[in-house]
């Protein structure tokens, strides 16, 4: 059989001024840049040994090469980084390159790489909007299956437009490759003679902060072994947490499922729903001002006993959910209260990171570091660093999230003022990953507090030698109380965060 695959990939906060533009998804960034045709399966497949990415895509095309039974037929795939909404422009471009590319296929099924949570500036379910134009194009009897983000903010027109849709298990999001090649197993059983199950969708009644959707720890760890228990009496279960800070009316998490009959479909999306919202209270926790997180953190240095760096996680600047990572609030409370051994990264600022490398390493430099995006409640912070070391950015990572991957973060540079070592890169980029450490020199396990901007993707390869895992909310563009958001189109009935016991 041949099978189109392509795919089209972002996650929108509407709240965030930054559109995503053409150029966004023809430029690499963390992801590569846009791919057709063969150049999509020579990029996603991995030569001489090389690691696997992890990318959905990648996972499928890999899953496909090893049983070695159909033929892919490549059309185009692209991403760019968490912002505002996509362009009119973007969003029709893109999806006409995938239209054509069908069209000219001739295929027996497709398979699409989506997130779940694109706006467009036209259209706000953007990716129900991409399901129902391919699947006007190919007919009701040709396969379609699309995988999505466990952050995805799934609609009824997207599980009515494809025949499966399968989610990330798992955040941080080790299992995306592995999400793409549960997908090919499917859409192989389909085109070997099963029918298109009859699927069921239940919306949850809250929004999740995304702070509190990390599948390490309770609730969400359980409800992710539910989801798994009930693949074993369904075709496929899936539950999406949501993206909490998409205005549309669709925003928000829902559990669907896929059996042969639409009873069974419906009773294991009732279990799952029902699942969810009796863990509603449970989707809390501490977040601590930047002040009272650095101060958290020294004390918990002087505790004896416990070992390993304390790790402040600065999550409303978050550039994996539309943040700047430019915002200084909480790089200002390390400095001020003297933090010693201290680092804070990735800190977003192309100027600043020229004029390191003009310096040169052992120079000082006075700079206006950061702040530059106008969050409010932040500014540049203005003071004399010493250059410690200078980066073309290239960066080749190492750990579970970012498999796979090299990472493109321009002109970089590792800033010292006082005890406070600060990583200055040109381009958005979570500091997930401890090769974005050690790649300017810091060995991690040495350090006494790393300030990541990044909110739970960070903990795959930094809770294993931490000492504590600390949240801040500092001044950033990614709310961590969804409540305080100026919603206009969330319906009325879904509450703006979970209800407290």
């Amino acid at each position: 059989m041949r099978i189109a695959i392509g795919g089209f990939q972002h996650e929108t906060n509407t709240f965030s001024p930054t559109p995503a533009g053409w150029q966004d998804f023809l430029a690499a960034d963390t992801w590569p840049g846009l791919l057709q045709g063969p150049a999509l399966l020579a990029e996603m497949t991995p030569a001489g040994g090389a690691q696997a990415r992890n990318i959905p895509i990648a996972g499928f095309i890999g899953a496909a090469r090893d049983e070695g039974a159909h033929t892919l037929l490549p059309l185009s795939w692209c991403a760019a980084g968490p912002s505002g909404r996509v362009t009119e422009d973007a969003f029709e471009r893109i999806v006409a390159l995938l239209l054509e590319g069908i069209a000219l296929a001739r295929a027996d099924a497709v398979y699409l790489d989506l997130h779940g949570a694109m706006a467009a500036a036209h259209i706000d379910d953007a990716d129900g909007e991409i399901l129902r134009r391919v699947r006007l194009a190919i007919g009701d009897d040709i396969p379609l299956v699309a995988s999505l983000d466990l952050h995805a903010n799934v609609s009824p027109l997207m599980v009515d437009s494809a025949d499966l849709l399968l989610v990330y298990r798992t955040y941080p999001h080790v299992d995306m490759a592995a999400t793409g090649a549960r997908a090919y197993a499917w859409l192989a059983r389909r085109l070997q003679g099963m029918p298109r199950p009859r699927a069921a969708w239940r919306r949850i009644p809250f929004l999740i902060p995304i702070c509190w959707q990390y599948t390490g720890a309770e609730p969400a760890r359980s409800l992710r072994r539910l989801q798994e228990a009930l693949d074993s009496d369904t075709l496929a279960a899936g539950l999406a947490m949501g993206f909490p800070a998409t205005d549309a009316d669709k925003c928000g998490p829902a559990a669907w499922a896929y059996a042969a009959s639409a009873d069974a479909a419906r009773a294991a999306t009732d279990r799952l729903a029902a699942a969810v919202e009796a863990a509603e209270s449970g989707f809390a926790g501490d977040i601590l001002d930047a002040r009272d997180a650095v101060a958290r953190a020294q004390a918990l240095l002087r505790s004896p006993g416990a070992t390993g760096p304390v790790i402040i996680a600065d999550g409303q600047d978050n550039p994996g959910a539309g943040g700047s990572a430019d915002t200084t609030g909480l790089l200002r409370a390390l400095v001020a209260a003297d933090a010693r051994n201290a680092v804070i990264g990735l800190l977003v600022d192309a100027q600043a990171a020229t004029q390191a490398h003009a310096a040169g390493a052992g120079a000082e430099v006075r700079l206006a570091l950061g702040g530059k995006s106008g969050i409010a409640g932040d500014a540049p912070f203005e003071a004399t660093f010493r250059v410690m070391r200078l980066h073309g950015g290239d960066v080749d990572a190492t750990g579970s999230v970012f498999k796979g991957y090299r990472l493109t973060l321009g002109p970089s540079a590792l800033l010292q003022i006082g005890g406070v070592q600060v990583i200055v890169v040109s381009r958005p980029v979570q500091l997930l990953d401890l090769a974005l450490l050690r790649f300017v020199g810091l060995a991690p396990e040495r350090l006494d507090i790393i300030a990541v901007k990044s909110v739970v993707h960070f903990r795959a390869d930094f809770e294993p030698l931490a000492r504590a895992v600390l949240l801040c909310a500092s001044p950033g563009a990614f709310a961590l109380d969804p409540s305080t958001l100026p919603w206009t189109k969330l319906p009325g009935d879904i509450r703006r965060k979970p209800a407290s016991p």
